[in-house]
């Protein structure tokens, strides 16, 4: 079977994602089973092909066509006569659309082909739950997501429970989580002390991920030190004296080691799909506090295995709770049970490789 992913760029935890699903399909015994292509664009500034390079399994086929995130009706039409080309050259059997410029693009040119793979859409987090667009955006961008699919078909992958929820709404689809390999990433999780309550993030400094509320987060609990693991085009909003932006880290092994000196997870995001970031942190049993947003909910048990927020007045009881060592630990070990029983890398891409024979 030939199986065809499509994504729009390989950039934050989409990375991590298809990086492990590379290495999954890329295995002898599954490569066997299944022929794996990747189709990707390099179009934005975080995309690392030197990462790429060096991290994605050499098993698989790996194909450049830019696309552009934003709507651009002639990008776009190039971009869908590009991809028409391709899979008119591969002939798979599946194509896997990922994020919502894919989902558009990609279905048009697989409705182009005379023979007609079986196509599958994740959305990552569906464009009309952002929060940073207005009412009419979002109105518009679900009816996109519904009359595509009613169009030209296809089968929705969900990542995460509310986004299977939002899923059933528009078309037929299924539920398949995230998952990451836990294994891999608890080989950096070892004893690390801070004198001091250290909380930090995982995530490129991107409207999405809220910096100015964990900015505000940081000036209010001034007794704290905070860390932000990344990088990105908004780093002006983080101007507390007690965050420390690490920058980008070439290797995947690098950030893992700086999560694991953290004593508090924190996610500040304003949208989700289902955050790969929040599952690594609680692979290596760290407690979560995360705010109240489909994806971070369907991750994060509220009072087992961290917490959630709606208010920044909220965070107060939650740090408190968090500052006792045995409580983060009991924390920690109810997250790494939640992470391998529901978020476990290769029984979930087990289940896809179900999905795509069905």
């Amino acid at each position: 079977m030939k199986v065809v992913h499509i994504v729009e760029a390989l950039a934050g935890g989409v990375t991590t994602y298809f990086k492990d699903l590379s290495v999954y399909f890329g295995e002898e015994c599954n490569a066997n089973k299944i022929e794996t292509t990747i189709i990707f664009s390099s179009k934005r500034k975080e995309v690392d092909l030197n990462k790429i390079k060096n991290e994605f399994s050499k098993n698989i086929l790996m194909y450049e066509i830019d696309m552009f995130r934003e709507f651009s009706p002639i990008h776009d039409f190039i971009s869908t006569i590009k991809l028409y080309k391709k899979l008119k050259s591969i002939k798979p059997d599946v194509v896997h659309l990922h994020s919502s410029k894919a989902g558009v693009i990609g279905r048009i040119a697989c409705f182009a082909l005379s023979t007609k793979p079986k196509i599958f859409y994740t959305p990552h987090g569906y464009s009309f739950i952002r929060s940073d667009i207005s009412t009419i955006s979002k109105k518009f961008y679900w009816l996109i997501e519904k009359y595509i699919q009613r169009f030209f078909g296809g089968t929705t992958i969900a990542c995460g429970d509310t986004e299977y929820e939002f899923a059933k709404k528009i078309g037929k689809s299924v539920l398949n989580r995230n998952g990451i390999a836990i294994e891999e990433v608890r080989k950096h999780n070892s004893d690390f002390e801070n004198t001091t309550l250290t909380i930090g993030i995982v995530a490129r400094i991107t409207s999405a991920r809220n910096p100015q509320l964990f900015n505000q987060i940081a000036n209010q609990f001034t007794n704290y030190q905070f860390v932000w693991i990344g990088d990105g085009e908004l780093r002006h909003f983080i101007t507390a004296p007690n965050i420390r932006i690490t920058g980008w880290f070439m290797e995947s092994k690098k950030v893992l080691e700086e999560l694991n000196k953290i004593d508090v997870y924190l996610q500040t995001s304003l949208w989700e799909g289902l955050p790969i970031a929040v599952l690594e942190a609680m692979a290596m049993q760290k407690p979560v506090i995360a705010t109240n947003i489909i994806g971070n909910k369907d991750v994060v048990e509220n009072g087992e295995t961290g917490f959630l927020f709606d208010n920044i007045n909220e965070l107060e009881s939650f740090f408190k709770i968090l500052e006792n060592l045995d409580t983060r630990k009991l924390i920690g070990e109810n997250a790494l049970k939640r992470c391998s029983l529901l978020f476990d890398k290769d029984k979930n891409l087990e289940n896809l490789t179900s999905i795509y024979f069905e």
